[in-house]
């Protein structure tokens, strides 16, 4: 597996945006947060939340090659096959099944960060810190709000046994622990 400076490193060789690479380093702490809260591998979990938009400068206009294209790219270079299959299972448009727990982690993960983010962005504050998961979960009930932060792919967190309330609390937890690399 790729140590997490070689994944930084391939990280920033392959994605400019700034935006992506902070989801990136959320999904990264809320795979690894759930990887300890579940007992699974931290690592493997916490690595694929990291590179699992490895390939989004190239893809976002082909959304039916992004997740594939990044999948190639990570088996090339030698990455667990679960990281691989997670990585091409996230993406809804490609219609993988989504088989093993780090699958269906990712898929739920993928929009919570972007929720959270957001939740931060229109909290007085503007601080993930200033967050509690009452302030999130009465966002997530607002249609209007956050409209790119799919509801039905984040309730998917059951599928890990986690009820919506838990997915929150643990997924706030793990951003506010690296808010600083964040800008939030």
């Amino acid at each position: 597996m790729l140590s997490r400076e070689e994944s930084l490193a391939l990280l920033h060789s392959q994605v400019k945006n700034k935006n992506l690479i902070k989801h990136m380093l959320a999904a990264e702490a809320v795979m690894g947060r759930l990887a300890d809260y579940l007992g699974e591998d931290r690592e493997l979990w916490s690595r694929t939340g990291l590179l699992h938009d490895l390939d989004y400068d190239r893809t976002a206009k082909d959304p039916e090659n992004h997740g594939l294209l990044g999948a190639q790219m990570l088996e090339e270079r030698g990455c667990p096959a679960a990281l691989v299959q997670a990585v091409r299972s996230h993406n809804p448009a490609l219609g993988q099944e989504r088989a093993t727990l780090l699958d269906k982690a990712l898929y739920a993960v993928d929009p919570v960060t972007g929720l959270l983010v957001a939740a931060a962005l229109v909290h007085p504050e503007k601080k993930l810190a200033a967050l509690d998961v009452d302030f999130v979960m009465k966002r997530f009930g607002e249609k209007a709000f956050a409209r790119g932060a799919n509801r039905d792919q984040i309730r998917a967190c059951s599928e890990l046994g986690l009820s919506l309330r838990d997915f929150i609390a643990l997924s706030l937890e793990a951003m506010q622990s690296i808010s600083e690399d964040l800008g939030l």
